[in-house]
């Protein structure tokens, strides 16, 4: 590991003003789980720093919040473990802990935030579809005052998102949603513990009675960036939940996704078990929604 310069900011706008100062070549060091093998292990593709920021003392990067209003504001230093362990997470935003309640080990958990999972731009980002199922904003502060933007534009890319020099996630907000709405999340690995996801899945069904009011898929891992499933809502909305829909939708499911062949899994693998996985979550995010 080569040298490198480390500040320890204690507002967001003095870490915004460093990166302003010291210009290209710095990364923001959250919980460090991602940077700091990174810069351990050294690659083409993320070229080591000259220069580091702590985010960790910042208080506007902290807590959580929900009003009916306005949903659920989730600072970007929020641990994983803070977030899978929220009754406000786990009330009405069930998807999101449970994908981060699979971020790695207990010690990992407890380092991890949610606000370096998602600039992290990984594919397999745990926290990622669940996020893309409940419509949450990127809350982006920069020299120039803050601006919002869905994750949908936020991710560009394999580890390349649009933040902008100077710029960094300050929170993430999430619609309040709808009453009888279920959500679930699941991931597919080789191993059971302490892996990243093959394929992931995030589902948020409302329903009125036995028919889907409205429906929300996401998948990770099967393209360069977590997606939604238009063509896979379009088939759900409006319909009387059944197996045969689970399973019609499941098969679009498999369609949408664009996965690649690797040491990991086939792209034919992949796509299988996306089939499996969003039909196993239709179920789930239907019973979680009221439906027994």
């Amino acid at each position: 590991m080569r040298r490198f310069e480390y500040f320890a900011p204690q507002s967001l706008a003095e870490a915004i003003a460093l990166f302003g100062e010291k210009g290209n070549g710095g990364r923001a060091l959250a919980g460090g789980t991602d940077l700091v093998p990174q810069m351990k292990e050294g690659t083409a593709k993320i070229p080591m720093p000259s220069y580091v920021v702590s985010l960790r003392r910042l208080p506007e990067l902290r807590g959580i919040e929900f009003s009916e209003r306005d949903g659920l504001r989730v600072g970007a230093g929020v641990t994983m473990a803070e977030l899978a362990e929220s009754p406000l997470v786990l009330e009405g935003f069930r998807a999101l802990a449970d994908g981060a309640g699979l971020v790695g080990s207990v010690q990992t958990m407890n380092m991890a935030t949610v606000g370096g999972n998602v600039c992290n731009a990984a594919p397999s980002a745990d926290t990622a579809p669940a996020l893309l199922v409940h419509e949450a904003v990127a809350v982006i502060a920069g020299p120039d005052g803050e601006r919002e933007l869905s994750l949908a534009e936020f991710w560009r890319g394999p580890n390349a998102t649009a933040l902008q020099p100077s710029e960094l996630l300050r929170e993430l907000r999430l619609p309040p949603p709808p009453a009888n709405t279920g959500g679930i999340y699941v991931r597919r690995t080789p191993r059971k513990q302490m892996d990243i996801a093959v394929v992931g899945v995030a589902v948020l069904l409302t329903l009125a009675g036995d028919r889907i009011e409205r429906a929300r898929v996401a998948l990770g891992a099967v393209a360069p960036t977590p997606i939604r499933a238009p063509e896979t809502q379009a088939i759900l909305e409006g319909q009387t939940v059944s197996e045969p829909l689970f399973a019609k939708a499941a098969e679009a499911a498999a369609a949408e996704a664009r996965p690649i062949s690797d040491q990991r899994g086939s792209a034919e693998f992949r796509r299988h078990l996306v089939r499996v996985t969003t039909e196993r979550c239709l179920r789930e995010a239907a019973r979680r929604a009221g439906r027994a």
